[in-house]
């Protein structure tokens, strides 16, 4: 099956690449964490679109690592990107488990095979290249992974498999969101057609 689609959104934000310069994985989050190391709560909600209490229940569900200082780290947020990119279209305890599949328990960088900052760049990059190309057989998305993180260095003997198993998921499903999206709109248009 082949899919077209473009995102013009940063994955995981309210915020449009045009906006930012066609920005988007470490490019976006290194411009964003230009200024000061750490970014509050309400810059994230700027970014985001994500509400306090949202961020607050997934903090307290251990879904999220607190925050220092009422401030989050470049990791910190690029990990509550990549909930927020698949949220419309994952239970959020699924999620979960695909987080802690990659990198182990949250708030222990011990047990990470890489760094969120890291997965979030590749996982922007893999999106580039297949909206790049303008269509994707679902079938290829396993060899553009293999492309994008040929680069990748295992920190533990079986890393690459279970990150590039890890971002085939992200990837097909941020592909649902944005044909969920695209169908939402397509029956807004019937729904205003027809009154």
């Amino acid at each position: 099956m082949k899919l077209k689609f473009y995102d013009e959104y940063i994955p995981g934000t309210k915020l449009k690449q045009s906006d930012m310069d066609g920005l988007t994985g470490m490019a976006f989050l290194k411009k964003v964490f230009f200024i000061s190391e750490g970014v509050m709560m309400t810059q994230i909600r700027d970014i985001s679109g994500i509400d306090s209490s949202t961020l607050q229940n997934w903090t307290k569900r251990g879904w999220v690592a607190n925050s220092k200082l009422k401030k989050y780290n470049i990791d910190q947020v690029a990990h509550i990107l990549i909930i927020n990119m698949l949220r419309s279209c994952m239970q959020l305890d699924k999620i979960a488990f695909l987080i802690q599949y990659i990198n182990g328990t949250v708030g222990d960088a011990s047990d990470d095979i890489i760094r969120d900052s890291e997965l979030y760049d590749y996982i922007c990059r893999i999106l580039s290249t297949i909206m790049e190309n303008g269509s994707c057989a679902l079938a290829s998305i396993g060899d553009t992974i293999a492309e994008i993180t040929a680069d990748y260095v295992e920190p533990v003997a079986g890393a690459r498999v279970r990150l590039n198993r890890a971002l085939e998921v992200i990837v097909v499903t941020y592909y649902a969101t944005v044909i969920k999206h695209h169908a939402n709109e397509l029956l807004e248009k019937l729904e205003i057609d027809n009154s």
